[in-house]
């Protein structure tokens, strides 16, 4: 059974002017037919959108002042006529709905935090937070008691007798996402929401939003020109230009395939170390042994991938640890049969699969082997090596990868098969671990 999305939205425009039908003929013949609206009165401010948003997802829209992203943010909940196309919201096509039903769903479904808060002076900032549980009739006590859980959400319980103009910008700006969050609606409208604020309080402001978000899952389409603020808090990012959206990824994915030129030279100044996890940039390693193989096996992988240290999975792939070269020979000499014995955690740092890029370079720097990436049920999930990772942020030329052979993982019993691994041209650092670039003072 096909799942309901929250919010879907199909062949979506919005074109302002007296000619808007023919414009609407012509804008439909192609998707680079722009050039024919030059001698007709209209604007083309949305055209074609299709998207669909999750439940639980925060979706963000993000371009530059006039690429159409609040004018589609304004047909999200009906505040727009479209000129064509659907929005259908839990399965409901609102652009179809008559005057009362279409306000009965806003109260009920959506809520809307602006950019510049649309607070009212005279109220309180408690009787703002409530403003829409007034508006639905609810009784006096009931949205007090609501309104003040909203408040003490967004760290405001002891400013509910205020004022508005007692308040900071930042704090104005809690009281509006207050008043959505009382509302009890799961899906909220946030139109650049956080623009006016200064740089400090937008982070803290973003903070609480993405806490809310853990703790209540809703789901938020979050308009904004900001690139760094779409790509902290996005688990999706549309990007908008000319009234198109042009690409809808991960931020990752954004990143590291932009659709075209326009989109790569948007992200051209991102810091990629903040964006980039290590799911992002691993490989997969030469040499995995299976926990219940022996030493003679290990030295033998050792050999094969001219590698110093192999990596050791138990059931399921769990990443055990590691056996180097010296451990692996000496434990033959000795007789030892059991790898178990032998094997260590010191020798290799381990991240997990969703460590952002710039948290990794103290673990690379501190292992003499490449670093080991586990998901979160603790399987290996590839491997870093030093190399690698200045690759992957543009100091070292991607052609290494593709002027150097390297040996392939030896067949061994319980090695990681690559449907477990990313997939990823392997460099020579590996190949010789004995003596890996250096990035800042760790040992050689």
């Amino acid at each position: 059974m096909e799942t309901v999305s929250a919010l879907r939205v199909k062949s979506l425009y919005k074109v302002y002017g007296n000619r808007a039908d023919k414009a609407m003929e012509l804008l439909r013949d192609g998707a680079h037919q722009d050039e024919k609206l030059a001698g007709l009165p209209v604007t083309a401010a949305v055209v074609d959108a299709n998207f669909e948003v999750k439940r639980g997802e925060i979706f963000v829209v993000m371009g530059l002042s006039g690429s159409g992203k609040s004018t589609l943010i304004r047909m999200l909940n009906g505040l727009l006529a479209p000129t064509h196309g659907t929005v259908e919201v839990d399965g409901v096509d609102i652009t179809k709905l008559k005057p009362a039903a279409l306000r009965k769903l806003r109260r009920e479904k959506i809520s809307m935090v602006f950019q510049h808060f649309a607070l009212q002076p005279h109220r309180s900032v408690l009787d703002n937070a409530g403003y829409a549980l007034e508006v639905a009739g609810l009784p006096r006590d009931e949205r007090r008691e609501k309104a003040l859980q909203a408040l003490r959400m967004v760290g405001l319980d002891g400013w509910a007798d205020k004022l508005p103009q007692e308040l900071s910008g930042g704090m104005r700006q809690r009281v509006g996402l207050a008043r959505a969050l009382a509302a009890g609606t799961d899906i909220m409208l946030m139109d650049e929401a956080f623009s006016a604020l200064d740089p400090l309080i937008r982070r803290e402001v973003q903070d609480q939003l993405l806490e809310l978000q853990a703790e209540l899952g809703k789901t938020i389409v979050f308009i904004t020109h900001d690139l760094n603020e779409a790509m902290r808090l996005g688990d999706r990012i549309a990007v908008m230009r000319a009234g198109r959206i042009v690409q809808i990824g991960t931020a990752e994915e954004i990143l590291t395939d932009p659709s075209n030129d326009y989109v790569a030279q948007f992200v051209a100044d991102v810091d990629r170390t903040r964006i980039l996890t290590a799911s992002a940039v691993m490989e997969r390693p030469l040499g995995v042994v299976d926990v219940n193989s022996g030493p003679r096996v290990a030295a033998r992988v050792l050999r094969e991938t001219q590698t110093s240290a192999v990596y050791i999975t138990g059931r399921d792939k769990r990443f055990v640890g590691t056996v180097t070269a010296d451990e692996a020979a000496q434990a033959v000499r000795d007789g030892k049969q059991n790898l178990q014995e032998i094997v260590s955690t010191e020798y290799v740092r381990t991240v997990a699969d969703d460590t952002p890029v710039a948290d990794i370079f103290a673990a690379c720097a501190e292992s003499p082997a490449p670093v080991a990436v586990v998901d979160a049920a603790g399987r290996l999930a590839g491997v870093i090596p030093r190399v690698t990772l200045l690759s992957a942020l543009g100091s070292l030329s991607t052609d290494i990868s593709e002027n150097t052979a390297t040996p392939e993982p030896a067949d061994v019993t319980g090695a990681a098969p690559a449907a477990n691994v990313t997939a990823a041209p392997e460099v020579p650092v590996q190949v010789n671990a004995q003596a890996p670039v250096r990035l800042t003072g760790g040992p050689a």
